[in-house]
């Protein structure tokens, strides 16, 4: 199914190695640590001549404990005018991308409201969505078409936050865009009020799910919107919408059937879509696509490929694919960014599964392995890390062939039920965050048995499962594995036909007249060695 791995591998992210240098997360500030976020109000109005952005958040927000200050990330391109800590003015200074707010006395635990009036023109995207910020640019017509993309940088690049994917929003947030009369703002959740003023339209959207601040983003444009409705696989009614050029209008209805399959798919593998109480989004957007929860950016240009005879939009698919992967179940620290894009791209797998069968999978699979770098350990670090550091193709190709080994090792019966249990489960999503030893744990007690040494050789080494194949007497071999403590099963061809074996670095005798073949189908990545 062409090199998908290769080309997910570009879609997702991002980072930003520009002047600015800005990246999302690392290590969590003391101060910001105190500070448990649970509501962000988002008020700007869009300015595209200057190319400025004006207005407020208000950020609703827990301190757990006594602070001298409160701690938020904001790009030093964004200049802050005046703070407030529950209506009253506060000092505080900006600087290395950072605003530090500080009062007369201590700020008391319990519930605060930092209401903080800002502006200014935001960092250009260089190469979005891997280098990201905002785009200012036109559609064919001559109309504003302005993109926002930050999942490297963080939502630091435009609105004062704390940037850190262990702390969503619990109550959600809410966007007051104002924009030019004439241009349509796409954003998270649901449209709640839409007003006009003399020359301005207010769009105000509104999602009561928490959702990382790399999706806290809008879009603008000269949008048609064209819906039509999904029902989910446990029969809930949702809305799909898709924010499209006026161009594109024609082309809208034909995508949005292409992501009714891509949901059905997904469904079910993961379980019901997550957001059934909002909708499921997709806006037209001047780069190449980011999964935004409930309004995922769309730029692949209506470009198909076949899959199963269908028409098939890869793009559209693997970023749809973050509803579960990322927008749900969601690392606590960038240090895990695998688990996100590592089953997404699983799930992209899967797709060809479902549409073509079990051998078009497998050989998609061994397309996949055969790409693996294996420069960069997949997990380096359980936190601290931030997105720069996180971020390499492996987290996509690799991590998801990985997943393809587990299923090899605990069996579909078991490991089908566990990858949507996984993503259904409460404590693994929604206003948990998870990390490699939860994935571990979780898997590690629907198998019975402890899978951690293969967590250990394939997430946090660069190394391959070494198989040693040794021929003793004409005839006989014995098989081990030599850097891996415990038992796996293990697909050899022998002179007798294909069988599965269990094999450990105790090692196995067998029988065959002909050189037997290890591994044939390619469940693991492996170096054998033939003595």
């Amino acid at each position: 199914m062409r090199i998908l791995l290769i080309t997910c591998a570009v879609i997702s992210c991002f980072f930003s190695a520009g002047a600015q240098r800005l990246v999302s997360g690392g290590i969590l500030k003391p101060e910001q640590e105190r500070m448990d976020i649970r509501h962000y109000f988002i008020d700007l109005t869009v300015n595209p001549q200057a190319q400025t952005l004006t207005g407020s958040v208000n950020i609703t927000l827990e301190l757990k404990s006594a602070s001298p200050v409160l701690l938020f990330d904001l790009s030093r391109l964004m200049k802050v005018e005046k703070i407030t800590v529950d209506n009253k003015q506060v000092s505080f200074s900006q600087e290395n991308d950072l605003i530090n707010i500080s009062g007369k006395t201590d700020f008391a635990p319990g519930r605060r409201i930092v209401k903080i009036n800002y502006g200014g023109s935001p960092v250009i995207a260089t190469r979005p969505p891997w280098v990201g910020g905002i785009q200012w640019e036109k559609d064919s017509t001559g109309n504003s078409w302005i993109a926002l993309s930050c999942e490297g940088e963080g939502g630091k690049i435009y609105f004062p936050c704390k940037d850190h994917p262990s702390d969503e929003p619990d109550e959600g947030a809410d966007m007051r865009i104002t924009v030019p009369k004439g241009l349509v703002v796409a954003g998270p959740g649901l449209l709640k009020k839409t007003s006009n003023s003399g020359k301005q339209s207010v769009y105000h959207w509104q999602t009561k799910y928490p959702i990382s601040n790399y999706c806290l983003v809008f879009n603008v444009g000269k949008f048609v919107v064209v819906k039509r409705e999904y029902i989910t696989i446990s029969n809930n009614r949702v809305p799909m919408e898709f924010y499209v050029l006026e161009e594109h209008r024609n082309k809208a209805e034909h995508q949005l059937e292409l992501l009714e399959t891509s949901a059905h798919v997904l469904e079910k593998y993961f379980g019901e879509y997550p957001w059934v109480k909002e909708k499921i989004g997709i806006v037209e957007t001047p780069h190449l696509g980011m999964e935004h929860q409930t309004m995922n950016a769309y730029g692949n240009k209506f470009t198909y490929t076949k899959v199963g005879g269908k028409d098939f939009d890869w793009l559209m698919h693997h970023e749809f694919g973050h509803e579960w992967w990322a927008n749900k179940v969601t690392n606590r620290d960038w240090a895990h960014m695998w688990i996100q894009e590592g089953f997404c791209a699983y799930g992209d797998a899967l797709y060809t599964r479902e549409l073509e069968g079990e051998e078009s999978y497998l050989k998609r699979m061994m397309r996949t392995g055969l790409a693996a770098q294996n420069k960069i350990p997949i997990v380096q670090g359980e936190s601290g890390i931030d997105a720069e550091k996180a971020y390499h193709g492996d987290i996509y190709g690799k991590a998801s062939f990985f997943l393809h080994t587990l299923r090899f090792i605990i069996g579909d019966s078991l490991f089908f039920p566990a990858l949507k249990n996984f993503a259904l489960d409460s404590a693994n999503c929604c206003y948990n965050t998870v990390t490699t030893n939860m994935v571990d744990e979780y898997f590690s007690r629907v198998y019975g048995k402890k899978l951690t040494p293969l967590f250990d050789l394939f997430l946090r080494t660069t190394a391959k499962l070494e198989i040693s194949v040794k021929n003793t007497v004409p005839g006989d071999y014995t098989l081990k594995t030599t850097n891996l403590s415990m038992k796996i099963p293990i697909e050899i061809v022998t002179s007798e036909g294909t069988q599965v074996l269990m094999i450990d670095n105790q090692g196995i005798k067998i029988k065959s007249a002909a050189l037997p073949v290890i591994d044939p189908r390619m469940f693991y990545l492996k170096k054998l060695t033939f003595d």
